[in-house]
């Protein structure tokens, strides 16, 4: 196992399932809940969020088979979308995401779905898969990691977010955002690279 790739790995992953700039997600939506419950929902939704990445890196290349999309193309597309997930991050949206109207507890949307096992996330896992198949085992692992930590973080969101504050989360989540750019504008250039040297094949 290459432990350098392994930890880029666990940290690309951890970097777009987001679990700090969540937390004011979390702790916005889950308000209303029972705090006797708080616990056991952050839990559920990490496991269904789990669940869903897991199925896209086991069965994710069936997937871009029967869809007809190439390992490039995806590649590419999982660059954009990180680019975007990142600029979101540096430059956050005044009014926050907590504006959804859910009513009750939540219950897989919007927590596991898109904040946890969003787009980005689901792209990262086909790609990592996708390029090097052979080291499914070790993806795996990174993902297992990466939601251990999610859950961790999401668990303690309330205490977190007293003991560092707004600006101090806002300043960690635009700092981490700077390094999903970087790990986005690497992953774009690397698919763009590719397509380029199978035009000069054909």
């Amino acid at each position: 196992m290459d432990s350098s790739s392994f930890v880029s790995a666990i940290i690309l992953l951890v970097l777009v399932t987001d679990p700090l700039g969540n937390i004011p997600v979390f702790i916005g939506l889950l308000r209303q809940v029972d705090p006797a419950r708080r616990q056991r929902i952050i839990v559920r939704e990490v496991l269904f969020a789990f669940a869903i990445l897991l199925f896209f890196a086991l069965f994710g290349q069936k997937v871009l088979h029967l869809m007809h999309l190439t390992d490039t193309s995806l590649g590419i597309a999982g660059g954009v979308i990180l680019f975007l997930i990142a600029l979101k991050m540096v430059f956050p949206h005044p009014e926050g995401p907590t504006d959804l109207p859910v009513h009750g507890e939540p219950f897989l949307v919007p927590l596991a779905i898109p904040f946890i096992a969003g787009p980005s996330a689901i792209a990262t896992v086909l790609l990592l898969v996708s390029r090097e198949p052979q080291r499914l085992w070790e993806w795996l692992g990174a993902l297992t990691v990466a939601m251990a930590i999610s859950a961790v973080v999401l668990g303690f969101a309330e205490k977190i977010a007293a003991f560092l504050g707004e600006k101090v989360t806002q300043a960690f989540e635009r700092l981490m955002g700077l390094v999903l750019t970087a790990m986005a504008i690497e992953m774009l250039l690397a698919g763009i690279q590719k397509f380029v040297l199978q035009l000069r094949a054909t």
